[in-house]
């Protein structure tokens, strides 16, 4: 007898569709399983073996024949145990298939016949919900997060037995249901504030020109200037996401298993900070079954990479084709991946090894050799990316001991959502662009004109600060959100000089 059973996979960061068909046929009692299975994959048969025996149910002794279609693309995971064992019964005839034919089945099942959560629920979820299924059955422990994508039944299950029991109609399961709207604003919540930043006025003023733009910052300065803390709060003051943001961060943690069964939603910018011992693969993505990295989990919010010159110098390079195209492909010979990758890059850097050259009050130890060697770590062309070049001091006593709060955060934002809304209106024709540091060579041309004093300001620069071309559009780009936070719309000549000396480092 066959069954089929409505299951799914994670290719990418995108759900699949998976159809896993049970045959048994008379013969000498085997269990094989195709459809280019994967290791965690074929040893299922023994967990759905003894998980069905455990919950008193008999396993048949026929050939068993389980095959997940399509066929020509590899499954991983260990999500398709619950499905394999309902096909199973199913085909043994305990139960009638119709209520079967209209969920999609997911878990884990452990040798008892209990279910186990599995990561990645959330994107076949999605896919099921558009294939117009009824509903999904997963491990109650990713209740939450199926329930997060609304318009689909999500029956929480525990065990083996109950999955059985709830399909054969012998008991009624009620769905899980999330308010999306509340669950959006109660989670957009952070534990850090820029009120607690003494100091750095002018380093809070970059930062949030970042913020309103989009831009990419390189922190630079001696150690405990406070680099890490700032860049700790960029994050704060980042427009709050809305629902397809959040649903798309939340299902890049979903498939990496990092999402907590608590937080079903990530509403709150991302904030990663990797240490520089990280590998290629690590930061941008891949593996032998390739998997989201560092950048792909910062979607949508911030990467925050400190003691830049530590990291790597090929780690780095890899930053390239996310800084431009806020995506990263991996290639394998039978697939091309996509994962997204769009976030603001905020580095932080000492001026020297020992982190003191220049300081007024500490002596800098190092030889001129060291200091070149240490800073010829970061090639240009990704420094190059990078829009706002700062020099981060020390805080002077009299700041550290003053017992007035900066600005909040919540302060700062307010004027950050504000210019962002008037970038907003500006593309909302481009679906492609939201910030003025996504713009092209052509919106730049469009939006970005200068006078006369300007174009000898910028004339000047270039060739004072040997800019690449790419420096150049980024100095404009600068000047651009500087205006719009000004409420201007022609760029003036204070907005071109402050763009530019943010650029003087670079």
């Amino acid at each position: 007898m066959l069954a089929m059973i409505h299951s799914g996979a994670v290719q990418g960061v995108d759900g699949l569709s998976v159809m896993v068909e049970v045959d048994l046929a008379r013969g000498l009692p085997m269990f094989t399983t195709v459809g280019l299975p994967d290791g965690s994959v074929r040893e299922s048969k023994e967990r759905v073996k003894a998980a069905i025996k455990n919950c008193g149910y008999e396993f048949p002794a026929k050939r068993i024949t389980v095959n997940l279609a399509p066929a020509d693309i590899k499954k991983g995971g260990a999500g398709f145990d619950l499905p394999i064992a309902l096909g199973i019964l199913t085909a043994s005839g305990l139960f009638a298939p119709e209520k079967l034919e209209q969920y999609c089945v997911l878990g884990e099942l452990s040798l008892d016949g209990t279910v186990r959560s599995v990561p990645g629920v959330l994107p076949v979820a999605l896919i099921a919900r558009e294939q117009g299924l009824k509903g999904i059955l997963v491990p109650t422990a990713n209740r939450l997060e199926a329930a997060v994508v609304g318009n689909i039944e999500v029956i929480a299950i525990d065990s083996l037995h109950q999955a059985v029991e709830f399909l054969a109609g012998k008991i009624e399961c009620a769905p899980v249901i999330l308010d999306q709207s509340e669950l959006l604003v109660s989670n957009a919540f952070y534990d850090v504030d820029f009120k607690e930043v003494k100091g750095q006025e002018h380093v809070k003023r970059a930062l949030e020109i970042a913020a309103s733009g989009g831009h990419n910052v390189l922190l630079k300065g001696p150690p405990g200037s406070g680099k890490t803390m700032l860049a700790r709060r960029l994050s704060t003051i980042l427009p709050d996401m809305s629902f397809e943001e959040a649903l798309e961060t939340t299902k890049i943690y979903s498939i990496v298993g990092k999402l907590n069964a608590d937080t079903p939603l990530i509403a709150r910018r991302p904030f990663r900070a990797p240490h520089h011992t990280i590998s290629d693969a690590g930061l941008i993505g891949g593996g032998q079954n390739p998997r989201p990295g560092e950048v792909s989990l910062a979607h949508n919010g911030v990467l925050f990479l400190d003691e830049l010159p530590e990291f790597k110098k090929h780690v780095l390079e890899v930053l390239r084709q996310p800084l431009e195209a806020g995506d990263v492909s991996i290639a394998r010979a039978n697939q091309t991946l996509q994962f997204p990758a769009r976030f603001v890059l905020v580095v932080a850097s000492n001026p020297c090894p020992c982190g003191y050259f220049g300081d007024e009050k500490r002596e800098c130890n190092c030889t001129h050799q060291q200091i070149q060697r240490y800073t010829g770590k970061v090639s240009g062309p990704l420094l190059d990316r990078i829009d706002l070049h700062l020099e981060v001091g020390a805080v002077p006593f009299q700041e550290i001991n003053d017992e007035r709060q900066g600005e909040s955060s919540a302060g700062i934002k307010g004027r950050v959502d504000a210019t962002r809304r008037v970038q907003e209106e500006r593309y909302r024709e481009n679906n492609r662009i939201y910030c003025n540091a996504q713009m092209g060579p052509g919106e730049i041309e469009r939006y970005c004109k200068l006078d006369d004093s300007c174009i000898r300001l910028l004339e000047k620069s270039v060739e004072r600060l040997g800019l690449s071309a790419r420096g150049y559009h980024r100095i404009l780009k600068i000047a651009r959100t500087i205006a719009d936070m000004d409420g201007r719309q022609q760029l003036e000549l204070s907005h071109v000089a402050e763009a530019v000396q943010y650029r003087r480092n670079g």
